[in-house]
């Protein structure tokens, strides 16, 4: 392989990378708060995903609140469940749409394969309303997208 040919391929995936694993691992700040930890006590609410929905679509929190996220994916397909702000989540939905495969890594989402379970424990410790979104190309366009409050 060419110096040249060497150099090409480094800089496509050096180019590629933050696209492919869209880590947030040394995020230091999500706008709906932090990643809660799960030795502390913490209210549960259960939420189903099936083909472009969520069960429930509303959720009221109070700041400081930790909540347990049990999501089912009740579906027939791959569905996500990511919590921020809407215009953080059509953001991270246009990176989707050149990488729907993309891994992610970041404790205020998940993906979840057909008749499986995750969980996600979440702090709000800001006020204001936030989405949960399926950022699988098109799904939330279909209508897949939840909204918490929190007081």
């Amino acid at each position: 392989m060419s110096n040249l040919t060497k150099l090409a391929l480094a800089l496509a995936l050096t180019a590629a990378a933050p696209a492919m694993a869209h880590d947030h691992g040394q995020h230091s700040s999500y706008s709906a708060g932090e990643p809660g930890d799960p030795t502390k006590p913490s209210r549960t609410i259960e939420i189903e995903m099936s083909e472009m929905t969520y069960e429930p679509i509303r959720i009221e929190v109070k700041r400081g609140e930790q909540i347990r996220f049990i999501i089912r994916n009740a579906g027939r397909e791959d569905h996500e469940f990511q919590l921020a702000t809407t215009k953080e989540n059509l953001k991270h939905g246009a990176v989707m749409r050149k990488h729907p495969h993309m891994e992610h890594d970041e404790p205020n989402g998940v993906r979840v394969a057909p008749k499986k379970t995750a969980e996600i424990v979440w702090k709000f410790t800001k006020p204001g309303t936030f989405e949960y979104s399926c950022l699988i190309p098109d799904h939330r366009e279909y209508g897949m997208t939840g909204h918490v409050t929190v007081k």
